[in-house]
């Protein structure tokens, strides 16, 4: 005969159900994990190589930089390749991401450079202090020198009636004004400052591939080459692909069999979002490059 205390009776058994279900879905989980500590790494979890894209203009090195000390520390990281596809760009940002790979290499890791279709002046300084540098026969490359540019456009503002005034506090403070033209002495200063910058460049690279000063110098007169004729000038190592690049570090490491590749994915931004693809940092740094006018590894066309 049902009562008045049946439905209670009815919630109270629920309750203890679900109490149940919580209590054993607990002790599975923590069953799951003391085995998953037990048990032995997949096959090759502790044979990974890192791969770091260097793509677009070089305009800022933090990330890379990051990305670089994280995998030096990383002990399951066995080697890094960089993979650069870029026409350089900032003087200070590819100093800064050389420096991050002499680190790396300080530390007892091997970095390999990858040079993908273009990798000049700030892309080759990068490269230039890897372990091994390979590219492909088509890659073009070099471009071993820096640039300063800039835009006069006087006869432009007295067409229209624009004249500028400008309040100094040194005669060199507004060097570069795009409302006049250069003084000589306005050129001869820019021009050492280019030329210490080069020699700057000129010695990483002797530096990194362990070549004569005077040897490089002959070959940093900002002209590109193409992988092949890099090869044939020791600024490269060997011709191949990416793919390649990753199998001759996994042998050297002495990795048997293919390693796993770790790669840092992305984020997508609001601007990828709105267009409903992924647009790169790479990309967008390319269409829309600093306006400001700077010093510079960079090959450019003008």
């Amino acid at each position: 005969m049902e009562t008045e205390n049946t439905p209670r009776k009815k919630k109270r058994s629920f309750g203890r159900m679900l109490w149940r279900v919580f209590l054993w879905g607990s002790v599975a989980l923590a069953l799951s994990l003391v085995v998953a500590k037990l048990l032995p790494a997949p096959l090759g979890a502790e044979d990974q190589i890192a791969i770091v894209e260097i793509s677009g203009m070089i305009t800022s090195s933090e990330d890379t930089v990051r990305q670089l000390m994280e995998y030096m520390e990383d002990d399951q990281i066995k080697g890094i390749v960089l993979r650069i596809d870029s026409p350089g760009g900032s003087v200070a940002p590819s100093q800064e991401i050389y420096r991050a790979v002499k680190k790396v290499k300080e530390n007892h890791k091997k970095v390999y450079a990858s040079l993908g279709s273009l990798a000049a002046s700030g892309g080759y300084y990068v490269a230039s202090t890897a372990d091994t540098i390979i590219a492909n026969p088509g890659t073009l490359t070099g471009s071993i020198g820096a640039i300063m540019a800039f835009s006069n456009m006087e006869d432009l503002m007295n067409k229209v009636g624009l004249h500028p005034e400008v309040v100094k506090s040194g005669p060199f403070k507004d060097t570069g004004s795009f409302s006049r033209s250069m003084s000589k002495e306005e050129r001869a200063l820019l021009q050492n400052v280019v030329d210490d910058v080069h020699q700057q460049f000129v010695g990483a690279v002797a530096e990194g591939r362990n070549l004569p000063f005077k040897e490089v110098a002959k070959l940093a007169d900002g002209r590109i080459y193409t992988g092949r004729q890099a090869l044939k000038i020791k600024l490269v190592d060997q011709l191949g692909s990416l793919e390649d690049t990753i199998e001759l570090l996994a042998g050297d490491l002495g990795i048997v069999g293919k390693p796993a590749i770790v790669r840092e994915k992305e984020p997508a931004t609001l601007l990828d979002w709105l267009l409903t693809s992924k647009v790169s940092r790479s990309l967008k740094t390319a269409v829309l490059p600093p306006t400001a006018p700077g010093l510079q590894y960079l090959w450019q066309v003008r």
